[in-house]
C-alpha cells in the first residue's frame, strides 16, 4: 500500500502540525455546492460562510448575493428564484462562480488575490475540462500567486487525526470517511492523508435530494412549498434526524396527542413580522430525544436548535396563532434522511450508504479493512465478524473540511506543495494539476 502514498512533504510531518499557527497570507476555500466556507488559513473558523449561489427574491428584479448564513441575517428568501454555479457536484457556469467569488473576496474577505495563495476543496473526480476552468479562475481572473488543490475526505481526516493525536485516526494514519455534500454522498478512503481514489464510492444523492423529498412530503400534506428552498432547507436542518429503529419510530408517530413525541410545529414568514421560518416550540421538537435507545445526531448543526433573535421572544413564539402559516412534521423528520440509506425508495438504482461503505473498504487492501471500517446498525450485518465496527463523529460536520484545510494550509511546507502562477502560465492546467497527486 505504499506505493500509493504521494511524495508531499506535508504527509510524514502531519501527527506533529502545531495546531492553527498563522498563515494569514493563505486564504483557505472550501467551496461546495450548497455553502462556501472561506477564510484566512491558521484560523480555527472561516471568517465567513455563505450560500453558493445568486438569489433574486420576489420584490426584486435582479439578482442578488445572499448575506452570511447567520441567525440574524433579515433577509426575505420566501420563493426566491436561485442561480447556482455548481450542478450535480460540479462547476457548471464559471461565469457565475466568477461572479460570487468577487464578492467574497472583495465585500467579505477584504484581500487581494495577487497577494494570497488559494487552497481550495474540488470533488472526488472532477473533469478535466472543470479542472482547467477552475485554474482559470484562479490564475487568469483573481490572479492568485499560488494554488494548492485538494478533496474534502483527505482535510478531514487531517483535521480529526490533529484534533485526536492518541485516536486510532492517527496511529493507523488510516480512515474512511462518510461526506455528505449538498449533491452526493461519498465513502472515501483515506490512507496517510491521501484519499484513495480508486476505493472512493460515491451515491447520487445528497442534502439538496433530501430538501427536494421533504418539499414534496409537505406540499402534499400541508401547504405548497415546492419553491421554497432556503425554507425548506432550515426546516431539514433543524428538525430531521436519523433513526436507529424505523419500526418503533412510525409507530410513535401514528399516536395522538402528547404521546407522539415526534410531532412538532413549524411557522412560515409571514413577510410582516418575521421572514424567516422557526420551530415554534424548540423543546417540543427535542421530546424525540427520549425515546428508549435513542437516535442519532440531529441534521442541525449550528448551536441549538432554533435561535431566537431575543430570548424573551420565546414564549411569544409558542403562543403565536398563525392558523394556515403552519403546519406540523413527524414522520417525515426521519423518513428523510433514511433515503441516505434506501435510494431505491426514491426511485434510484444505486446501494445504500452501508453498502457503499462495504464496496469502499473492501476495493482495498485487506489488510487495511479492520481499520476502515466506522458505522453502525445497518453495516454490522454486512461486516466480517471478525472486525469491530466503529464510528467516530465529527466535532463540526460543517466546518470540518475547513478547519483541516486552515491547519494544513499552517504546515511549514505549504507554500512548496502549491503550484505558483508562473508555473501554471508556463506549463498549463494540465501538467501543473499532477504536482497535486505525485
Amino acid at each position: 500500500m505504499h506505493s500509493t502514498k504521494p511524495h508531499h512533504p506535508h504527509f510524514h510531518s502531519t501527527p506533529y502540525l502545531s495546531p492553527f499557527s498563522d498563515m494569514s497570507n493563505v486564504i483557505v476555500l472550501d467551496n461546495g455546492g450548497g455553502s462556501i466556507k472561506a477564510g484566512h488559513g491558521g484560523e480555527r473558523d472561516p471568517s465567513t460562510v455563505i450560500p453558493n449561489c445568486l438569489y433574486r427574491p420576489l420584490s426584486s428584479k435582479k439578482f442578488l448575493h445572499p448575506s452570511p448564513t447567520t441567525a440574524d441575517s433579515t433577509e426575505d428568501l420566501t420563493s426566491a428564484a436561485v442561480r447556482r454555479p455548481i450542478d450535480r457536484g460540479y462547476l457548471i457556469n464559471p461565469d457565475l462562480q466568477r461572479d460570487i467569488w468577487n464578492h467574497l473576496f472583495t465585500s467579505l474577505l477584504h484581500i487581494a488575490p495577487s497577494n494570497h495563495s488559494l487552497l481550495l476543496t474540488e470533488p472526488l473526480f472532477t473533469l478535466p475540462s472543470i479542472q482547467r476552468a477552475t485554474d482559470e479562475l484562479v490564475f487568469e481572473d483573481f490572479g492568485f500567486k499560488s494554488l494548492f488543490i485538494t478533496d474534502s475526505p483527505n482535510l478531514v481526516h487531517l483535521y480529526e487525526a490533529s484534533r485526536r493525536p492518541d485516536g486510532l485516526v492517527s496511529k493507523a494514519q488510516c480512515s474512511l470517511v462518510v461526506d455528505c455534500g449538498f449533491s452526493f454522498t461519498h465513502a472515501a478512503p483515506v490512507f496517510q492523508n491521501f484519499t484513495l481514489n480508486y476505493g472512493a464510492k460515491r451515491i447520487d444523492l445528497g442534502g439538496k435530494a433530501l430538501t427536494n423529498y421533504l418539499k414534496e412530503l409537505v406540499s402534499y400534506r400541508s401547504v405548497n412549498v415546492m419553491d421554497e428552498s432556503f425554507l425548506i432547507d432550515d426546516m431539514k436542518e433543524k428538525l430531521c434526524f436519523v433513526s436507529l429503529d424505523i419500526a418503533r419510530d412510525l409507530q410513535v408517530a401514528r399516536k395522538r396527542g402528547k404521546d407522539n413525541l415526534l410531532r412538532c410545529t413549524y411557522v412560515l414568514p409571514d413577510g410582516i413580522t418575521h421572514t424567516k421560518g422557526f420551530v415554534k416550540d424548540p423543546d417540543e421538537a427535542k421530546r424525540y430525544l427520549t425515546m428508549t435507545g435513542g437516535v442519532s445526531p440531529s441534521l442541525e448543526t449550528k448551536k441549538g436548535i432554533d435561535q431566537p433573535e431575543v430570548s424573551d421572544k420565546l414564549e411569544e413564539r409558542k403562543r403565536t396563532d398563525l392558523s394556515k402559516n403552519e403546519f406540523e412534521l413527524t414522520n417525515e423528520r426521519f423518513l428523510v434522511p433514511e433515503m441516505i440509506f434506501h435510494p431505491a425508495d426514491l426511485g434510484m438504482n444505486q446501494a445504500g450508504l452501508a453498502e457503499c461503505i462495504v464496496r469502499a473498504v473492501n476495493s482495498c487492501h485487506s489488510l487495511l479493512h479492520p481499520v476502515l471500517y466506522e458505522s453502525e446498525m445497518e453495516l454490522c450485518p454486512l461486516v466480517p465478524d471478525e472486525y469491530q465496527v466503529k464510528i467516530t463523529t465529527q466535532e463540526d460536520p460543517i466546518l470540518g473540511v475547513w478547519r483541516g484545510g486552515s491547519l494544513l494550509a499552517s504546515s511549514p511546507d505549504f507554500e512548496a506543495m502549491c503550484v505558483t502562477k508562473s508555473e501554471y502560465e508556463e506549463l498549463g492546467s494540465a501538467r501543473c494539476r499532477k504536482k497535486f497527486f505525485h
